[in-house]
């Protein structure tokens, strides 16, 4: 099978895959809103389904570019979605809560469309591209943005929960606000965890592509600005004990910091990542 036939294949896999999430999205907002508890657990079944064939239509990429898929926006993008699916799914498994996934789809679908919007043409990789550490990087990328969109889902979660008090379906379908601020904690955690390797490797494969380990380009510089504001989360949660809607609105800001690192600069702001 040639590299064109598995293309072909990929972009047949990102249709099927845009279309569940979309599904799994209405489903999940027909369960929250109309309360009708058993689109929920449909929607947790599309989404299962959605991420697997989300799965294959990477290999596919893969496969059909001969190289990973992850160099350029349309790549990144629908990774990007990927990683949060991922997240998604390890916290829905771990802490059994179908309303997450009310706020954590649009984030998904609303990637997955601006990956549609890119090119999807196969180039030849750039030589500062052809390294080892792509994979590290960009894969630490995408774990570490994956659960920044859970935090902040989670966070929204948090902060509407304080609004509907007197909504005994929320009440019973949510968990409790404590909770919800441990899981956002977790997940801030986990994601400032791979962050860290994400600024630590793209360091590293700085000083080999170009000799210098920092240059202030607009991603390198706007990636630390974000680990700062999440560092600043942990550091006042830990050593001032801040919780609750405070860490929540944090969170909030913080994944509006990674849209725009990954969005907004290579939109507004040229730089030698513009082609990631």
């Amino acid at each position: 099978m040639g590299s064109e036939q598995f293309l072909k294949i990929e972009n047949t896999l990102f249709t099927a895959v845009m279309l569940l999430y979309l599904a799994a999205m209405v489903l999940y907002f027909i369960f929250l809103v109309i309360k009708h508890v058993k689109a929920g657990k449909i929607a947790g079944y599309v989404m299962v389904i959605g991420f697997v064939l989300h799965t294959a239509a990477l290999v596919t990429r893969g496969i059909g570019a001969g190289r990973l898929p992850l160099t350029n926006q349309y790549e990144f993008a629908t990774s990007f979605a990927w990683g949060i699916s991922l997240c998604f799914l390890m916290f829905l498994w771990k802490y059994h809560f179908q309303a997450l996934g009310a706020f954590v789809t649009p984030v998904i679908f609303l990637l997955i469309g601006y990956a549609a919007m890119q090119s999807r043409e196969v180039r030849e990789l750039m030589p500062a591209l052809r390294s080892n550490w792509l994979g590290i990087h960009v894969s630490t990328a995408i774990l570490s943005y994956g659960a920044f969109g859970v935090s902040f889902a989670v966070s929204l979660m948090f902060l509407m929960r304080q609004k509907m008090k007197d909504n005994v379906f929320w009440q019973e379908h949510i968990p409790e606000e404590q909770k919800l601020d441990m899981i956002s904690y977790r997940a801030v955690s986990l994601g400032f965890l791979f962050l860290t390797f994400v600024i630590i490797t793209g360091a590293i494969w700085a000083e080999r592509a170009w000799g210098s380990y920092w240059s202030w380009d607009p991603k390198e510089t706007w990636s630390l600005i974000t680990w700062i504001i999440y560092a600043l989360y942990l550091h006042l949660r830990i050593s001032k004990g801040w919780k609750n809607k405070s860490a929540a609105m944090f969170a909030v800001i913080g994944f509006i910091c990674v849209i725009f690192t990954y969005i907004g600069v290579n939109t507004l702001i040229p730089g030698i990542h513009s082609y990631a």
